[in-house]
């Protein structure tokens, strides 16, 4: 099973760098996309509704802001389009495709560096969020939550540490929630499960020469429940094209057909 997620930075203009290409040729079961930043009357292009694959988007009320979307290669048995929170749900960050015992997220945690207000907002949403986490890894269902999370866990996770320290998407705070998550939080980051290596980044400014000089971070992850996260076996931050200021990350795991199937 092949997961890909994917920061697009505007879902049409990765379209026109050559997204849709190259994820034709990937036979991935669940593409993740966040900041797709479109709305219903501009997915007029079938690119957008990639063949073999039920596709979902959930947009955010403001045009040309935030959005997620979801492409299955099996129909789900359920899609669950927001948490139900207002003020989340209008920004397009949260989609959810429910199986027999597995269920894939879309997630775009928002970042914190426009203003001190959009910093209160994510840590506002980082405590809402934590109690559905913790159910989640209760539940004995598996879940795998991809997108982009706007957190460097540690100092492996982004060139400049020391710099960045007083940072949104670096900051103790943001950290220590990301420490609670796959430690009481019972869940795992799945790349780093497999690939413990430095210099492993997933989003770059686009000051600076920054690309270039790998001057990046990783704040792209799949976080999966333990079970599912043994199952991975293969990661990959894909950086041969680039169709967004982040690189697409793909995980492939070791399932069967049966984690899909819906239960008796």
């Amino acid at each position: 099973m092949r997961i890909i997620t994917l920061n697009c930075n505007g879902i049409r203009a990765a379209a026109r760098k050559g997204f849709f290409e190259w994820l034709s040729e990937q036979r991935a079961d669940f593409v993740c996309l966040q900041e797709t930043r479109i709305q219903p009357f501009q997915r007029t292009d079938p690119r957008f509704f990639p063949e073999g694959y039920t596709n979902c988007y959930v947009d955010a009320e403001k045009p040309g802001y935030s959005g997620v979307a979801l492409y299955c290669r099996r129909k789900p048995d359920r899609i669950r389009e927001g948490l139900g929170w207002a003020d989340f749900d209008s920004e397009g960050r949260w989609i959810q495709a429910d199986y027999g015992r597995l269920s894939v997220v879309s997630l775009y945690l928002p970042s914190g560096t426009s203003s001190d207000v959009r910093q209160d907002f994510k840590y506002d949403l980082m405590e809402r969020l934590k109690p559905l986490l913790k159910k989640f890894a209760a539940s004995g269902r598996e879940y795998i939550i991809c997108g982009d999370i706007n957190i460097a866990h540690k100092n492996i996770d982004i060139k400049n540490w020391r710099g960045n320290q007083k940072n949104s998407g670096f900051l103790p705070e943001e950290r220590a929630w990301m420490d609670w998550w796959l430690e009481d939080g019972g869940m795992v980051d799945v790349f780093r499960k497999v690939d413990p290596r430095e210099d492993q980044y997933t989003w770059w400014s686009n000051r600076g020469q920054a690309w270039a000089k790998n001057v990046g971070w990783r704040i792209d992850y799949q976080i999966g429940t333990p079970v599912i996260a043994k199952r991975a076996h293969a990661v990959q931050i894909y950086k041969d094209e680039r169709f967004s200021d982040h690189a697409p990350l793909v995980i492939d795991y070791r399932v069967s057909d049966r984690w899909l199937r819906t239960q008796p």
